[in-house]
């Protein structure tokens, strides 16, 4: 082995190291059995199905309350095709240290099914679930406190369910976007290098229309699943909502974490939110990707294969520390 690759082994070793001394100091190690439910939130127009584990321990523990981002995602941050279990396993450490914690099934998704139609839905009802999740979690006396963790498009419902809410102690943002979500879009498809300028001049046109409030006429069969009718109404009362406003309503404590090695949310967005809430604690994470996990470099075929569709590999370490620290 070369100079480089001994100084990269030790490196990781010292990491690995200080990660174990700082779970040492912040809670000790495992406090013994966790139970395991299921419950049910009899929300407007559906139910919605969640997992709530609780450390069997002495005394009252926080609870947190995981919300998910965009798409298809589940209690356990899968999708279709894209199974990495990045909750189920951030939970599960949690758990470890004392914290009660409860993931869900989005509505329409998964377990969560309903007969309300795609084209009914509205941003709003996200953050009215995340509402109810938070009153009926806040009515439980087995727990001292609840904390909001919003993942990704879920950072946003999480900040608004959190404003002026007298049940929530605290809010952690995971990989959420400072900029509004329109505009974290358009970046995306800059870098997207299967479209050509053409086609990206026309996304954008399609996205300035529907943050207008216009629905949009004649879609390209290319552009259906991004903008198919029953999804634009959603989409407009998605891009209503500023990050940054949101984020400066809040009078609670607040930790924005952020993987230097996300392909989705950019380090500058934790910047953006951090710029519009000082008081909060910002940490960029080293080696985290968007699903919360190690990878070794920003190649999309990588991370997927090591991360995004993999649900054995574990989440960051740092990440499982902060939370626990700040919580705790």
């Amino acid at each position: 082995m070369n100079k480089k690759g001994k100084s990269k082994v030790i490196m990781k070793l010292k990491k690995f190291i200080i990660v174990v001394i700082s779970f040492c100091t912040v809670s000790g190690f495992a406090q013994g059995k966790v139970k395991q439910s299921d419950v049910v939130l009899n929300a407007k127009d559906c139910k919605i199905y969640g997992t709530l584990k609780v450390p069997k321990t002495k005394g009252k523990v926080p609870v947190a309350l995981f919300i998910a981002g965009s798409g298809p995602t589940d209690r356990n941050c899968n999708q279709p095709g894209m199974i990495s279990n990045a909750f189920k396993m951030l939970s599960d450490s949690l758990n470890r240290y004392g914290i009660a914690t409860l993931c869900y099934d989005k509505r329409m998704i998964a377990k969560s099914t309903t007969k309300q139609r795609e084209d009914d839905l509205r941003f709003e009802d996200y953050i009215e679930d995340a509402k109810s999740w938070i009153e009926l979690l806040s009515q439980d006396s087995r727990f001292s406190e609840v904390v909001v963790i919003g993942h990704s498009e879920g950072s946003l419902i999480g900040m608004v369910a959190c404003v002026d809410n007298p049940k929530v102690s605290k809010f952690i943002s995971l990989a959420g976007a400072g900029s509004p979500i329109d505009e974290v879009l358009k970046e995306q498809i800059m870098k997207n290098e299967t479209l050509t300028n053409f086609q990206k001049s026309q996304i954008f046109s399609y996205i300035n229309e529907l943050k207008q409030g216009s629905l949009l006429e004649d879609v390209p069969a290319y552009l259906y699943s991004l903008f198919r009718p029953s999804v634009q109404p959603y989409l407009i009362s998605l891009f209503k909502y500023e990050p940054q406003e949101e984020i400066a309503k809040l009078k609670i404590p607040v930790l924005i974490l952020q993987g230097d090695l996300d392909i989705q949310v950019s380090e500058d967005e934790a910047d953006l939110l951090h710029e519009a809430y000082p008081a909060a604690k910002k940490v960029i994470i080293e080696d985290m990707n968007h699903v919360l996990k190690n990878s070794e470099s920003t190649d999309k075929k990588e991370q997927y294969k090591d991360s995004y569709n993999n649900p054995t590999s574990p989440v960051n370490a740092i990440l499982v520390k902060e939370i626990v620290g700040f919580v705790r």
